[in-house]
Formats: structure tokens, sequence, C-alpha cells
């Protein structure tokens, strides 16, 4: 059952990002081990497409988050801020909140 899954992932993936099987499955077996990964390649190799073919197929939110000099911790984690409609506290959340993360 679960090996009927991962072929089905595998190859759902394989219909964006083409090549690099092996990397595909050792990346669907982190993410089946509730793991992390780190991926690391040369610019332009299609990390992001791969990352964000992932978490298509698996139905997940997917988020990116581009780690410049001017980044603030509540670019990661979200900002509370006040609606003067409403007079109240309105939490938005940043995108450390998703299921898959691209960082």
């Amino acid at each position: 059952m679960i090996a009927d899954f991962a072929r089905r992932v595998v190859e759902n993936i394989q219909k964006t990002f083409v090549g690099k099987e092996e990397t595909i499955r050792l990346l669907l077996v982190a993410v089946l081990c509730e793991g992390h990964v780190l991926i690391e390649d040369v610019p332009g190799t299609g990390k992001t497409t791969l990352a964000r073919a992932l978490a298509t197929s698996l139905g997940c939110t997917f988020r990116r988050i581009q780690f410049t000099p001017d980044l603030l911790p509540s670019d990661i984690t979200g900002i509370s801020w006040f609606n003067q409609k409403t007079q109240e506290f309105e939490y938005r959340p940043g995108p450390i909140m998703t299921q898959i993360l691209l960082a």
C-alpha cells in the first residue's frame, strides 16, 4: 500500500521534474519518515521546482523564503497588526506556517 503510494507520487513528480530519480526517492523517504531534507546543488538545477512538485503531489501547501540581508524575524513568523475597522489585532501568518518550506 505504501509502496504503491510512493510509486504514484514519484511518477507524478517526474511529470514536472525530469531526471534525478534517486533524489526524488530519497526526498520521499525523508517525508514519509517525518524528517527534514537539505538539498544542495548549483543554482538553476530545479530545487524549487522539485520542492513545489513534491508539495503539489502530496496535496500540501508550499512556501519559499529567500534569505536576504534585510530579512526580519517577523518576515518569517508573521505579524500581528491592528485592524482599524474591527478595532482588534489580527495575525497574518508568515511563510513558515506551511507544510513544505524551501528556505
